[in-house]
């Protein structure tokens, strides 16, 4: 099972885990009630004014920010309840979550994350339907008998970084001789709180090797000695130290297995090396790779970004007093990922080509003056890059289609192009980013995995020979009765925005469908970090569809579609092509009959609550509903609890920085005496990046404000962090409310409550 709008991983920060039995859900049912309960309590208005550049800023509800406080305790929990016997009052729900529940049963297993390994050896996460959670699995050959490696329930985790929900695996990385293999685990949705345990692969046991304070961005990498690696931590903050020293200052650290971790030693990262300075700010990190002598180091956003600053030294110099970096590319080079294959860099590059090229450059002497493009840039998009023992392999999206290129190593070498069994999209595989797996791709192993999906057909795993040319079904993911989505079609438009530029929107409706404008519909977008919005595919959605229900996604301005030049275009000063790219394509459908206000609702999860935010403060009226996941409407207060999002979107310190935030507020746009429209609100009470009282503020000000009559909703996960809950039974409630929601919203018969 496969949302990743409803997951929030758009970021890619780790492979979701997300499936659970169906039967532990049922166990925690919301009891039906067909009738609305009382309204909610309305919060204080305590306003608080700050100035910025003369200009004053009221803020009605700033005490909210203190989680702490009983009396914001207590108002939480009261909306929490209220949204949660709302949710359980509408008829149609425990019918849908039927339905969903058993479209979800009809998954044998879900492959989550998948390494390809020397020996024929295959490594992945995988979710049994009987069973709650992702766990690593290894097997030897595609038919070889599967072995259960490390479940991570079993997993003992600290004192201090124990969370609430279950734990859950984030990243895995095999030692380069398959002795040991190195699992971050994330405890009860808590990013900030992930630990690194190593696992003995052929006993299962664990080492005893136990790293705490560690993030999902700690990712280890082995070294040639296959008894150490490498790895990310964050600081040890003083109890005085603000919220947002929290992810400062990163370090990546030595560990040799059978040592203490509190005396393991700073490789790289902010002050570590004499001649390298690293911005406060930024993550530093090092990647390793089995076959190389080379070893990277990267400095970089710790969340999505187009670029980092390369460095590279001797794998066997790492740990050892003045290790020889030596600069690759800085961050003004625009260089986004590198490839090694012997003493051959691949770069990938947007510099003076927003859809990117492939450079090539000597890692002995790696002067980006002398490189010689490989894989040069045309229409297409080149998303990313793999080496493989025989090839690199390179992911281009073409007008929305995904596409796989092989460049063979050597001098005048002829770029091929691999041919897929359907278009859709290809997925990248990134459960080891230290190594690059882009998806599926081992310097050891010849040829490359493929993730494939469309919007109505499910992903499977390919695998591509580069003997025979061709691309097989590897079998590892089960089939299904509903793979295929045979009564849904898709069609792919590009809508004029407000300034004329063509915003390509993707729309899946049932075949059969009339255009009348009844047809209830959901509208998505994310638009930040340069993402793409390719073909998702999800079993649970024939619910949807099954219902009359069209699945839109409008590929704004701020995402990758186009490449660096389309992100540019809707981040910082610019964000406000993203929402009103969004408001243009909830208008081509409402023109074109596929849906009306009355019918559409809007959609955006994490950096997309600003889109959806901003679209209903200046166009109320083109919704009925909207649903925002762990949104961030007050950018301006963003900044005071985290830092990681200023490169994307900017900050106050400046008066254009300051008004572009302002611009991107959702919170201080919204008016009193206005027809809102209504709104269902997410938030994980663990969520270290986006903070709850993001959600909590902005459902305080629209209950106030609104004069339509319609809910506005707060649904929180106590043990859930920025993805919130990671098992099944979690992911299909909050499918089933958010569904029951909009069809409440949309008058659907059969949701109906009594009042």
């Amino acid at each position: 099972m496969r949302a990743a709008r409803f997951l929030l991983c758009v970021l890619c920060l780790a492979p979701a885990p997300l499936v659970a039995h169906p039967a532990h859900f049922r166990v925690r049912a919301l009891s039906a009630n067909t009738s609305l309960p009382p309204s909610p309590p309305r919060a204080p208005v305590r306003p608080v004014t700050d100035t910025y550049y003369g200009i004053k800023i009221t803020d009605p509800y700033r005490y909210m920010e203190n989680l702490d406080d009983p009396e914001v305790q207590s108002w939480i929990k009261a909306q929490n309840d209220y949204t949660r016997a709302v949710l359980a009052s509408l008829p149609g729900r425990q019918q849908l979550l039927a339905r969903i529940v058993e479209l979800g049963e009809s998954i044998a297993a879900d492959i989550g994350s998948m390494l390809r390994l020397p020996g024929d050896v295959y490594l992945y996460s995988k979710h049994v339907a009987t069973e709650d959670i992702y766990k690593l699995y290894i097997r030897k050959g595609l038919t070889g008998t599967e072995r259960l490696l490390l479940d991570p329930e079993r997993i003992t985790i600290a004192e201090s970084s124990r969370g609430k929900g279950k734990n859950a695996i984030g990243s895995f990385s095999p030692s380069n001789d398959l002795k040991y293999v190195a699992v971050t685990i994330i405890p009860g949705g808590s990013e900030d709180n992930t630990e690194i345990h190593i696992i003995e692969i052929a006993s299962g046991r664990e080492t005893g090797d136990v790293i705490t304070r560690c993030c999902v961005k700690s990712y280890p990498a082995w070294l040639p000695d296959n008894h150490s690696f490498v790895y990310g931590r964050l600081q040890t903050l003083p109890p005085s130290a603000p919220t947002t020293e929290v992810r400062q200052k990163y370090r990546t650290y030595l560990h040799v297995l059978g040592t203490d971790p509190a005396k393991d030693q700073a490789v790289f990262g902010y002050g570590v090396v004499p001649s390298i300075e690293v911005d406060p700010r930024l993550y530093a990190s090092i990647r390793t790779q089995p076959d190389s002598k080379y070893a990277l180091g990267v400095i970089g956003l710790p969340i999505a970004a187009p670029n980092s600053a390369f460095y590279i030294a001797a794998v066997d110099s790492i740990g050892k007093s003045n290790t020889p970096w030596r600069k690759v590319a800085d961050l003004s080079d625009d260089v986004a990922d590198i490839a090694i294959h012997g003493d051959d860099l691949y770069l990938l590059t947007f510099k003076n080509t927003p859809r990117y090229k492939i450079i090539h450059l000597d890692a002995r002497k790696p002067d980006l003056s002398t490189a010689e493009t490989i894989v040069p840039p045309g229409e297409a998009v080149i998303e990313d890059m793999a080496a493989a023992q025989d090839a690199l392999y390179v992911r281009v999206l073409d007008s929305g289609i995904g596409r796989v290129l092989r460049v063979p190593y050597g001098a005048g070498a002829q770029v091929e192009k691999v041919a897929l069994p359907f278009e859709g999209a290809v997925f990248p595989f990134r459960p080891a980013p230290p190594q690059g797996a882009a998806f599926g791709s081992d310097p050891r192993v010849p040829g490359t995995l493929l993730l494939l999906n469309s919007w109505t057909k499910a992903y499977k795993i390919y695998a591509y020979d580069q003997t025979t040319r061709q691309v097989s079904d590897t079998k590892l993911q089960p089939s299904s009765p509903h793979d295929e989505f045979a009564d849904v079609e898709t069609v792919e438009v590009k809508v004029p925005s407000h300034d004329g530029t063509l915003v390509p929107l993707s729309i899946a409706r049932p075949k059969k469908m009339k255009l009348d404008g009844l047809n209830p519909t959901l509208l998505y977008g994310y638009g930040a970090y340069g993402v793409s919005q390719g073909p998702e595919f999800d079993h649970t959605w024939l619910a949807w569809y099954e219902r009359g229900g069209v699945n839109a996604t409008c590929h704004v301005r701020g995402g990758g579609e186009y490449g660096e030049e389309w992100h540019q275009a809707g981040k910082g000063p610019t964000k406000p092509n993203t929402w009103l790219d969004f408001i243009a394509c909830a208008q081509y459908l409402i023109e074109k009959k596929y849906t009306s206000p009355s019918h559409l609702a809007g959609h955006g999860a994490s950096m997309g609550g600003i889109m959806v935010g901003r679209a209903i403060t200046d166009r109320p009226d083109l919704f009925a509903a909207v649903l925002v996941d762990a949104g961030v409407p007050d950018m301006l207060r963003a900044e005071t609890t985290d830092l990681i999002d200023v490169p994307e979107v900017g900050n106050s310190k400046t008066e254009a920085g300051f008004k572009a935030l302002y611009a991107m507020s959702p919170y201080y746009f919204v008016k009193d005496g206005t027809r809102y429209p209504a709104a269902l609100f997410t938030a994980g009470m663990n969520d270290s990046r986006l903070k709850p009282w993001q959600s909590a503020k902005m459902v305080a000000r629209l209950q106030t404000a609104t004069t339509s009559g319609k809910a506005v909703l707060l649904y929180l996960d106590y043990t859930g962090g920025h993805d919130m809950g990671n098992t099944a039974a979690e992911y299909q409630a909050r499918l089933a409310n958010s569904w029951s929601f909009l069809m409440w919203q949309f008058g659907e018969p059969d949701f109906q409550p009594h009042r």
